[in-house]
C-alpha cells in the first residue's frame, strides 16, 4: 500500500488523473472494513471509451420505484458542479452634459406621436425575444430598476441612501418632449412584452400585467415557483412564452414534483411523465419545458426529462428548443479502459477478472468496490522492486492514457424539443461543454455546437488549471447524431466567444493571445477551419456588422477592447481596426442585451463603469462619437432617430443626427 501513498504525495501536481486513481485506491485499501459506508469517492467521474450518442433512446419512467432505482445507480456518481462570477464596482463621474440646441428643439416639435423605427432587445435569433431589464413598444419604456448606492465622493457619508427603489418603471418615451414617468409596478426582474401584456420574472415568481393603460397597470395573473424550482431561461415567440425550469431531485421522495402554482392551481409532475435516457447517465435534476399563454397565464403544454444541473444552456430556434446539460462518465469505466489498454503491465489474472467484472449484472458502484478488492490483492502480492517498477509505469501510462482519452471524460447531453408538437424530437451528446447560448446554432436542420474539453477538471479536489484544454466544433443532424467535427482548436486555451452565421462559424479562444478562427460549415460532414488570426487580448462577444465584418468586444491588458474583423477572405481574416477603451469592464462582455446596434446611423452603444459610449463604425473605422459620463448606463434603445440611454438613476435622450442632448429624466 505504500506505493500508492508515495505516488499520491509525489505525483499529484504532475499527473492529475493518476492522483485520482491512486487516492481512491489508497483510501479504499486503508479503509476496507468500512468500504460499504464510504461514498465520497464516487464524486469522481470518468468517461467510458464510447463517444457516440449513448442517450439517443429515451422513454418515460414506468413508476416511482423505477425512478428511485435509476437514481440509486446514478445520483452518487454526479460530477461536482462549478460556477463563478465576476464582481464589478462601477464608478460614476458627475460632469455636465452638452446643452440642448435650438435646432434640436425645433426638430422635436415636428415629431409625430407614432414612431417609424423602434429598436428591440439584442437577441441571438431574430424574431425570438429574450427577457431583459428594458423593453419598449415605441411609446413607453419599461425599465426594471433595483436599488443601488452611489460611489462618488459627493455621496459618501453616514446617511447614504439608495438612489433608486426596486420597481419596474413605466415611462412615457415618445415623442421625446414628453419624457416622463407614468407609473410604477412594485416588482422587479427581467421582462418580456407581448403587445399590451408585460411579464416580469421576479426570483421565484412570475407576474403578468395588462399595460394597455400605462397609467394604471393591472395584474392579470401570477405564478409562484416552489422553493427548489428555478427558472433556467425563457423566450417569447409568436405570442407564446417558452419557459424552462429545473428542479433538484429528491432521491428519497422524487415524485410527485410540485413545480409551481398559477392562479391558485398547482402544477405537479408525475414520475410516469418524466423522460430519461435508456442508457443510464448521471442525473440530479428534472427539467420541465412548458408553453405559457401570456394573456391567461395558462400552462398549455409541458414536457419533463432528467438531466444534470451543471452548465445548462438554452438555445431556441424557430423549430425547436435545445437544452444542454453536462455530466461526466463513471470512474469504473476509466479504470477498466486503462487496464484493458495496458494489459502488459498487469498479470493475466487481473485482466481475466476485469473481463468478468465487466459482464456482471450489477451496478457501477458495486463494480467499483469489486475492482478495488482486485487491486488490493494485486498490490499485496508485490515486493519492493516490483512496486518501484509499477510506480513508474503507472505514472507514465496514466498520463498518456489521460491525454489520449481526454475528450471522453466530459460530456454534454442535448435534448431537442420540437415546437409544433412540443415533444422530444431527439437526444444526443458531444464531448466537452458549451460556453453559452451562442455556442449553439441551428442551420438547415443541423445543430452546430462549440465545446470546451478539459477545462472543468476531475473531481472537487483538483485544479482545472492543471489540465490541457481543447476546443471542438461538432455538426449534428436532425437526430442529434454527429456528422462532422473540427477538433483541437486552441490547445491549452478555452473558448471565450462563438458565433455561427449561416454556413460560417467564428470562434475566439484565449490564454495569452486571441486566436480568431473562421470556420467553413457549408458541408456538415466535412466542416473546415479556413483561417486564423492571432492578436493580443480576446473577444468575449462577437456581433455581425455585415456579411464580411465582425465586431468583437473583449479585453486587452485589463481594458475593454473593440475589434473589427474583416472576414471577406475566410482564409485570411484581418483585424482592420481596434479601439482600447479606458474602462475595466462593460456589461456587454457577458450580457449581449447590453449591446445595441443601429445600422441606419452606423453606430453602436456600449455601457461602461464610467458611463455610456456611442461608437461609429462607418468606413470600417472606429470613432467615438459621443460619451455620456453623468449616467450609470445599463441599456440603450432607439425610437426613430433618438437614442435613449437608460441608467439606474436617469434616462438621457440624444439626437442621432447631431448627438446633442434633447431631454433628460431623473428616475
Amino acid at each position: 500500500m505504500q506505493i500508492f501513498k508515495k505516488l499520491i504525495s509525489e505525483k499529484i501536481g504532475i499527473i492529475i488523473v493518476l492522483a485520482v486513481f491512486l487516492i481512491a485506491i489508497s483510501f479504499i485499501v486503508l479503509n476496507n472494513k468500512n468500504l460499504k459506508n464510504k461514498s465520497w469517492f464516487f464524486d469522481f467521474n470518468f468517461p467510458s471509451k464510447k463517444i457516440s450518442s449513448e442517450i439517443e433512446k429515451i422513454e418515460k419512467f414506468s413508476s416511482e420505484k423505477e425512478f428511485k432505482n435509476y437514481l440509486q445507480t446514478e445520483i452518487d456518481e454526479m460530477a461536482n458542479h462549478y460556477g463563478g462570477g465576476i464582481i464589478r464596482m462601477n464608478t460614476i463621474k458627475t460632469e455636465m452634459l452638452t446643452a440642448t440646441t435650438d435646432e434640436v428643439q425645433t426638430e422635436l416639435k415636428k415629431e409625430t406621436t407614432t414612431p417609424e423605427r423602434i429598436s428591440e432587445t439584442n437577441v441571438q435569433v431574430l424574431g425570438i425575444d429574450e427577457p431583459d431589464i428594458v423593453k419598449t413598444n415605441g411609446k413607453e419604456i419599461y425599465f426594471s430598476s433595483e436599488s443601488f448606492y452611489p460611489l462618488t465622493k459627493e455621496f459618501i457619508g453616514e446617511s447614504i441612501q439608495p438612489l433608486a427603489t426596486n420597481q419596474t418603471k413605466i415611462i412615457n418615451a415618445f415623442p421625446p418632449t414628453g419624457l416622463s414617468t407614468i407609473s410604477n409596478i412594485d416588482k422587479t426582474g427581467t421582462l418580456l412584452l407581448d403587445k399590451n401584456i408585460l411579464v416580469i420574472f421576479s426570483n421565484q415568481e412570475i407576474f403578468s400585467y395588462d399595460v394597455s393603460d400605462p397609467k394604471s397597470p393591472k395584474e392579470k395573473w401570477n405564478i409562484k415557483l416552489e422553493n427548489n424550482v428555478f427558472i433556467t431561461d425563457s423566450r417569447l415567440y409568436k405570442n407564446k412564452i417558452y419557459l424552462v425550469t429545473e428542479t433538484w431531485i429528491d432521491q428519497f421522495q422524487p415524485c410527485q414534483i410540485k413545480l409551481l402554482t398559477t392562479n391558485k392551481t398547482p402544477l405537479e409532475i408525475k414520475c410516469i411523465d418524466i423522460y430519461h435516457p435508456v442508457s443510464q447517465v448521471p442525473v440530479d435534476t428534472t427539467f420541465v419545458a412548458m408553453v405559457l399563454d401570456p394573456i391567461t397565464g395558462k400552462i398549455e403544454k409541458n414536457i419533463s426529462f432528467v438531466g444534470s444541473s451543471d452548465s445548462s444552456v438554452i438555445y431556441m430556434s424557430e423549430n425547436g428548443i435545445y437544452i444542454t446539460y453536462s455530466y461526466s462518465e463513471r470512474i469504473i469505466k476509466l479504470f477498466s479502459g486503462f487496464i484493458k489498454e495496458n494489459q502488459d503491465i498487469f498479470p493475466n489474472w487481473i485482466n481475466e477478472k476485469m473481463k468478468k467484472l465487466e459482464n456482471y449484472d450489477i451496478g457501477s458502484q458495486a463494480k467499483l468496490i469489486e475492482f478495488y478488492s482486485i487491486l488490493e490483492n494485486y498490490q499485496n502480492s508485490l515486493n519492493n522492486d516490483e512496486r518501484m517498477k509499477i510506480e513508474n509505469e503507472l505514472s507514465n501510462r496514466m498520463s498518456k492514457y489521460y491525454k489520449t482519452h481526454q475528450k471522453k471524460f466530459e460530456k454534454t447531453g442535448i435534448v431537442k424539443i420540437e415546437l409544433e408538437k412540443f415533444d422530444i424530437k431527439a437526444t444526443g451528446n458531444v464531448p466537452g461543454y458549451p460556453l453559452n447560448q451562442f455556442a449553439l446554432d441551428e442551420y438547415q436542420n443541423n445543430l452546430r455546437i462549440a465545446t470546451i474539453i478539459g477545462e472543468k477538471g476531475i473531481g472537487f479536489m483538483f485544479s482545472r488549471g492543471n489540465q490541457e484544454t481543447a476546443n471542438d466544433i461538432y455538426v449534428l443532424d436532425k437526430d442529434l447524431k454527429i456528422q462532422g467535427s473540427i477538433e483541437n482548436l486552441g490547445l491549452t486555451e478555452k473558448i471565450y466567444s462563438a458565433r455561427f452565421i449561416e454556413d460560417r462559424g467564428y470562434l475566439v479562444t484565449f490564454r495569452q493571445t486571441d486566436p480568431f478562427y473562421v470556420l467553413d460549415l457549408s458541408n456538415p460532414k466535412k466542416p473546415e477551419l479556413k483561417g486564423e488570426l492571432k492578436i493580443p487580448g480576446y473577444s468575449s462577444y462577437l456581433h455581425p456588422i455585415s456579411n464580411d465584418i465582425i465586431l468583437g468586444i473583449g479585453k486587452e491588458a485589463q481594458q475593454v477592447k473593440l475589434s473589427l474583423f474583416d472576414v471577406a477572405s475566410p482564409k485570411n481574416p484581418k483585424e482592420i481596426d481596434k479601439y482600447i477603451l479606458d474602462e475595466y469592464w462593460s456589461d456587454a462582455l457577458d450580457n449581449h442585451h447590453a449591446f445595441l446596434l443601429d445600422k441606419k446611423h452606423n453606430v453602436f452603444f456600449l455601457p461602461g463603469g464610467k458611463g455610456g459610449y456611442i461608437f461609429s463604425y462607418e468606413n470600417n473605422k472606429f470613432k467615438l462619437v459621443k460619451t455620456i459620463s453623468q449616467i450609470s448606463a445599463k441599456r440603450a434603445l432607439f425610437i426613430n432617430d433618438y437614442l435613449y440611454i437608460i441608467g439606474d438613476d436617469k434616462i438621457t435622450i440624444l439626437n442621432e443626427i447631431d448627438w446633442e442632448k434633447v431631454n433628460e429624466l431623473k428616475l
